[in-house]
Formats: C-alpha cells, sequence, structure tokens
C-alpha cells in the first residue's frame, strides 16, 4: 500500500534530483524540505541506517547550497560567474572515495546490526546509506562524478526496496535512474565547457 509519505518523498526527492541534474541552485530548497520527508518516511520502515542519515544530509545539504552560490575566484562557471563549476575528481580521489565508501558501510553496517536487531538487511542499508552520503558530498562540491555514486545509489535502493516490500519506491527509483544518466550526460558538457 503506498502511503502520503511515500508519494511526498517522491515528489520531493524527483524535484530536488531534476533540479541538481539541470544545475539549478533552487535543488537545494526542497532538498531541506525532502531531508525531513526521508526522516518520517525511514522512521515507519524501520531503516535506521537511513534514518540516521538524515541529519547528515541536511548539514551537506547546506555545505552544498553554501558552495554553489559562492565559489571562490578560480572556481566560477564561465556562463554565471555567481556559481560554482564543475569539476572532476582525480584517479586517486576516486580510488579513495571507493576505499572510504566500502570500509565505512562494512564498519556501519556491522554497528548496525548490533545496536537495530529490526534492521531488515543492516549491511544493504548501511551501503545505500554510504552512498548516499558520499553522493551529496561529491554533489554539494558539483563534481561530475555524484552521478555515478547517485547511478549506484538508485541501484542499490532498488534492491532494497524491493526486499522489504515497498511498491511505489522502486518506480521512483528507476525514474531517479533515468535522471541520473541524463545528468550524467549534462554535467560532463557543464565541466568541458568550464575547462
Amino acid at each position: 500500500m503506498i502511503s502520503w509519505i511515500d508519494i511526498t518523498c517522491a515528489v520531493l526527492g524527483m524535484t530536488t534530483v531534476v533540479l541538481a541534474g539541470r544545475n539549478s541552485k533552487y535543488n537545494f530548497w526542497v532538498g531541506y524540505l525532502y531531508t525531513a520527508a526521508l526522516f518520517v518516511m525511514f522512521y515507519g520502515k524501520n531503516l535506521y541506517a537511513s534514518l540516521l542519515l538524515q541529519p547528515v544530509s541536511l548539514a551537506i545539504n547546506i555545505l552544498g547550497h553554501y558552495r554553489w552560490t559562492h565559489p571562490h575566484e578560480d572556481e566560477k562557471s564561465a556562463a554565471d560567474n555567481k556559481s560554482l563549476k564543475v569539476s572532476m575528481l582525480s584517479w586517486t580521489e576516486r580510488g579513495l572515495a571507493v576505499l572510504s565508501i566500502l570500509v565505512v558501510a562494512f564498519l556501519w553496517g556491522w554497528l548496525l546490526d548490533r545496536l537495530f536487531p529490526a534492521d531488515p538487511h543492516p549491511y544493504l542499508d548501511s551501503c545505500v546509506t554510504v552512498l548516499i552520503l558520499m553522493a551529496q558530498l561529491l554533489s554539494a562540491l558539483k563534481k561530475w562524478d555524484c552521478w555515478i555514486a547517485w547511478l549506484l545509489v538508485n541501484i542499490t535502493q532498488i534492491i532494497l526496496h524491493i526486499s522489504i516490500g515497498n511498491i511505489f519506491m522502486p518506480i521512483v527509483c528507476g525514474l531517479y535512474l533515468l535522471n541520473g544518466l541524463w545528468s550524467l550526460a549534462t554535467w560532463i558538457r557543464l565541466y568541458r565547457k568550464d575547462s
């Protein structure tokens, strides 16, 4: 059964990622509401790693809002000198990001399994949580690589939501996946314009 909170999360989430993928700073305002709605939804589904993610997500959203609208001189977009330009991680930074995700997800899953035995999938829940944090952080820094992380998030979230019996959210995550592919292409064009 689809609840009002599922629909609210779907609408707010889709609006946020579509705006971000189109390089709109207004995604952050919708993101604040989305964070609050997700907190309520995850509490009701006993997904505690995802629930505990929301205060951290809020902090990253605030950081991203500031960074996107207050770039340093050498970070300004050619199209809009009041906006942060899209950049990319180095291969070393990508390797460190992957290693960080694996280590933190394993440790978080282990801890979650001991603290919240009601979580039906603590390691998968933790993997999604850590991937989301990485994707959000990279988005806040306006790194093209964030869309790779978001694609992985969407795939793992589809698996997670199907495994706990959510009906509506896997469809929404599928739409996020399509938006992520579109945004990956959009941001590479933005990156090339500013390089």
